[in-house]
């Protein structure tokens, strides 16, 4: 198995990127959250790496963190997901976004990801719910680092005792572009007694 690599990065175009290593090219597909951080071509590079071997293929993934490379094994462990779905997970949002998600069950915000229906959203919050830990988002899903309003809101709202679920609920039916947390939390306190 490949676990990682570090080499002259001589080709990128999004999701496929070469890695030379003493005289050898490696083609690895990333996520866009690790493509973008790749240096300018010629620089060197440092990817986790994650090998899946297929009958037909044996293809190479790469990862600027080992979060992430925890993230896309353990999402791939959950029945009917492939690596285009796992690697449109890392694309679409942070480790840490998605233990939210997880914990919350915000299936809204995971079927917006290309490829992710509604009963695969689903799936996921009930597959991954219990595989989600420190190392495969970097830190306890239980307490992720607020990512903003709406995140801060949320998180107040299940600790004055409302489930993850109805919060979302609640959230989903409100207009809250642009708004404060504290303007959230008034807009869903009056939303859930009227």
């Amino acid at each position: 198995m490949i676990g990682s690599l570090r080499g002259s990065l001589t080709f990128k175009q999004a999701p496929v990127v070469i890695i030379e290593c003493n005289g050898v090219g490696y083609d690895v597909e990333t996520p866009m959250s690790t493509f973008f951080e790749l240096p300018a071509l010629g620089a060197e590079v440092f990817l986790f790496t994650h090998l899946l071997v297929r009958e037909d293929a044996q293809i190479l993934y790469g990862f600027a963190t080992d979060a992430e490379r925890a993230l896309f094994r353990s999402v791939l462990r959950v029945r009917g997901i492939g690596a285009k779905i796992a690697l449109a997970i890392l694309s679409a949002m942070s480790v840490s976004d998605f233990g939210r998600c997880i914990e919350y069950e915000d299936t809204a915000a995971l079927s917006r990801i290309p490829g992710i229906g509604k009963k695969t959203a689903e799936r996921l919050v009930i597959e991954m719910r219990d595989r989600i830990d420190k190392s495969a988002t970097g830190g306890s899903p239980a307490t992720p680092a607020p990512q903003g309003p709406k995140a801060e809101a949320v998180d107040a709202l299940v600790a004055l005792g409302y489930k993850p679920a109805e919060v979302n609920k609640l959230i989903a039916k409100l207009d809250i572009e642009g708004q404060s947390a504290e303007n959230i939390i008034r807009l869903a306190l009056r939303r859930s007694v009227s």
